[in-house]
């Protein structure tokens, strides 16, 4: 069968694909500055006999697989960024630029569809239909390069996408995601607080811009438990306060920043809405002012029905439906949404912590790592969606054309 060669072919590229993520983790490149990495990208999709496009939405790379049979369009998407920070880890394979490292996997997801690319590139004559290989930048900053390479054409004839994201706290082997609201909005804010500096002995002569900051941040609180109907997600973090720089001076202005999340459009609404409000009432309460940047980010990854079942089912039949389940919503956020806003698809998740006993961290934590082995099956669950996704629709456009000739 040919999907089974097209698996085994995968199988004999590990070591090349370990390769490959080692090396982008050991030159990590961040997002909107990535130079090197699309180049290596490009050279070998190029070497592969693939056609290639370079600078797609500023620094993404295409490549199109054209298959041997007419068909469908499925494309594939992998990030490639990495984020300010320092990598901690004690491994060979380290970062080597200080304060920049691959925390959050997408190393690996450029090693999986690179070794995806080299299968089908071998096989494109078994194709039924083309395959898209979108290799994005800026995953981890937004406006994030999914809007960028959407604008430059990445989805022009794609009638579906597949993508995914190791999941490094999840047991190596597990495969999950759900259909509808799969990953949240992705929202943040600035807030500039202005008051009245003086001697911290005299603070009656002053607005302390510290303390209506603090009403402020206890204020946002009780949003989520207070306002949100508790059956509904919402999110609001702040994630940096900066105020002062002396023990003995009232700090006139106060900087905070944070994020929202949410799943409904409703509550996203209603969030920035009553954010503001709730600034501009705490500052007009203690005789301050605020300057309130919002910035609307990602919005939330949606899968879409038939594609997400084509998922479970594939994943169950290679990996057993022990191994495959239907998860809950997950806050974070990804702009894959923006592909899923364009072309129906699904985006999954694919467990790959280590089973050998060592700590494992968080995504974005200074000693990120995860099981290379994931990769492998994160490869073949996309080469067989691929596979059964153009299959069943040339099967059933043939049928069309069949039925349309009997009438006839």
């Amino acid at each position: 069968m040919a999907l089974e060669n097209w698996h085994v072919k995968l199988e004999a590229l590990y070591d090349q694909m370990v390769k490959w993520r080692r090396h982008f983790h050991q030159y990590p490149e961040l997002s909107f500055e990535e130079v090197e990495t699309p180049k290596l990208i490009a050279k070998l999709l190029t070497e592969w006999g693939i056609e290639v496009r370079t600078g797609v939405g500023g620094r993404g790379v295409v490549g199109l697989i054209k298959g041997g049979k007419s068909g469908k369009t499925v494309a594939l998407r992998a990030d490639f960024d990495a984020l300010p920070i320092q990598d901690e880890k004690d491994v060979p394979y380290k970062s080597l630029f200080p304060g920049v490292m691959h925390a959050c996997g997408h190393d690996g997801h450029t090693a999986t569809l690179l070794g995806i690319a080299k299968v089908l590139s071998e096989v494109r004559e078994e194709l039924p239909g083309n395959v898209v290989l979108i290799h994005q930048h800026a995953e981890e900053k937004p406006p994030g390069g999914a809007v960028q390479m959407i604008a430059d054409g990445c989805l022009d004839g794609v009638d579906a996408i597949f993508g995914y994201h190791l999941a490094a706290p999840s047991p190596l082997g597990f495969l999950g995601t759900r259909k509808g609201s799969a990953m949240a909005a992705a929202d943040s804010f600035e807030i500039t607080i202005y008051g009245k500096g003086g001697h911290g002995s005299s603070p009656h002569q002053t607005v302390d811009s510290i303390i209506v900051a603090t009403q402020v941040i206890n204020q946002l609180q009780l949003i989520v438990s207070r306002q949100v109907d508790p059956l509904k997600t919402a999110v609001i973090s702040i994630g940096s306060f900066h105020a002062g720089n002396a023990n003995n001076v009232i700090a006139d202005k106060a900087v905070l920043t944070g994020t929202v999340r949410s799943f409904e459009p409703e509550v996203r609404d209603f969030l920035e809405k009553e954010i503001k409000n709730v600034i501009n009432g705490v500052c007009a309460t203690h005789h301050a002012k605020a300057d309130i940047r919002y910035e609307r980010g990602y919005s939330p990854v949606v899968n879409h029905d038939k594609e997400t079942e084509l998922f479970f089912k594939v994943a169950k039949d290679l990996f057993g439906p022990d191994r495959v389940a239907e998860i809950p919503p997950i806050t974070g956020a990804e702009d894959f949404a923006a592909y899923l806003e364009k072309v129906p698809g699904v985006f999954f998740h694919v467990g790959a912590a280590n089973p050998d006993g060592r700590e494992m961290f968080p995504h974005h934590h200074p000693k990120f790592d995860f099981d290379e082995r994931a990769m492998v099956i994160a490869g073949k669950t996309l080469l067989s969606m691929t596979y059964h996704y153009l299959t069943e629709q040339k099967e059933l456009n043939e049928l069309v054309v069949q039925e349309t000739s009997n009438t006839l």
